[in-house]
């Protein structure tokens, strides 16, 4: 078992990494909980395969239980589902001791986390992350949210869990769409933080790679923890876990959160600026052509067509990272070393490729 303490000012939370611990996960919530009542936040596709698994082990553990399902998907981080988990749990006669679960991939997570902060004006919450991408970015670090017609992410909270659960066993049952999504995360992290293990990513067979999911996963979450650790409400080095996500979430509101998964869009986004930002001399000549060769072994996107250059250039308008006239950036030195930028907006449209 990989174990990591995040500790902030005012609250520090543990996250276990281990194969088989969703089996034992009644004991772990025992630790956590201070009553004996729990809402459940999954969606129908986590709750088909392991929702009444998840029930019937904290039932058995004597908790009462109220599980409430959405559907899968982006269009699930709306103000519509926000209200209805919301109306469910009052209905429910949550109380501020009780505990709410997030069972489920990134948009679960931020959703359910979003939820637990408003309830009676916060409820403790866990993250149990059954997507890579959630278990090696999107459960740690407090960050919750729902989309709005503006864009991703635009109204939310910065509300840490008081536990995250993983179980890498909970990815076999995943669409390899999926896992790709989620390694488009894993990428990132080599990309601005860890050399060694890009190069690892980039020479691993598929045997070697399930046979240290684990670490991988251990690594990419402790990365996240430093970062957080210094920089709890993203005004500093957390804006590096960014890299890839200011076109990225263009691409996905461009697309109407229809043709790419977040990973795919953070993966053209990781490629395309950093392709742009050697012809302008801010990384290191050849960074990219490593960057496609790694997106293409864990088959993700490289290439995309932008005809609407102010569609595009208004989505990155209103992207939350977007300060008064100017934007913050996040680009690499090369592979393993990322900075932040500030330039002025319409300087962004330097920083893509359009068709």
């Amino acid at each position: 078992m990989y174990k990591l303490g995040v500790r902030l000012f005012d609250h520090s939370y543990p996250i276990y990494i281990e194969k088989g611990l969703f089996d034992e996960i009644g004991s772990y919530i025992k630790d956590v909980a201070k009553t004996k009542k729990i809402s459940i936040v999954t969606d129908s596709n986590v709750d088909r395969l392991y929702g009444e698994k998840l029930v019937d082990i904290l039932q058995k553990e004597g908790f009462n239980i109220k599980k409430i399902v959405v559907e899968p998907g982006e269009k699930s981080k709306s103000f519509a589902t926000f209200e209805r988990v919301l109306n469910e749990m009052l209905d429910f006669s949550m109380t501020r001791s009780d505990l709410i679960i997030a069972f489920g991939g990134g948009v679960v997570g931020d959703l359910t986390g979003f939820v637990a902060s408003s309830l009676l004006r916060g409820v403790d919450f866990v993250q149990i992350p059954t997507t890579l991408l959630s278990q090696v970015d999107s459960s740690v670090g407090g960050k919750v949210a729902i989309n709005t017609n503006y864009g991703k992410n635009l109204v939310g909270a910065f509300y840490q869990p008081v536990g995250v659960y993983i179980d890498p066993n909970l990815l076999k049952t995943l669409d390899q769409r999926y896992l790709a999504d989620g390694m488009a995360e894993v990428i990132k992290y080599g990309c601005i933080k860890d050399k060694n293990l890009f190069y690892d990513l980039l020479s691993y067979s598929e045997k070697e790679f399930d046979k240290n999911i684990e670490k991988i996963i251990y690594t990419c979450c402790n990365i996240k923890r430093i970062v957080v650790e210094k920089d709890e409400k993203d005004t500093g080095d957390r804006m590096l876990l960014n890299f890839g996500h200011t076109i990225g979430h263009a691409i996905e509101k461009y697309f109407n959160y229809e043709s790419f998964t977040h990973g795919e869009a953070v993966a053209l986004g990781m490629y395309m600026i950093t392709k742009t930002a050697e012809t302008l001399g801010d990384t290191s000549m050849g960074t990219s052509e490593v960057i496609k060769e790694i997106l293409r072994k864990y088959s993700l996107p490289v290439l995309i067509d932008l005809k609407d250059r102010d569609k595009v250039l208004n989505a990155i308008g209103l992207d939350k990272k977007n300060i008064g006239k100017s934007l913050n950036i996040i680009l690499l030195k090369e592979v393993g070393q990322s900075y932040i930028k500030k330039i002025q907006l319409e300087e962004i449209e330097k920083y893509i490729e359009f068709n």
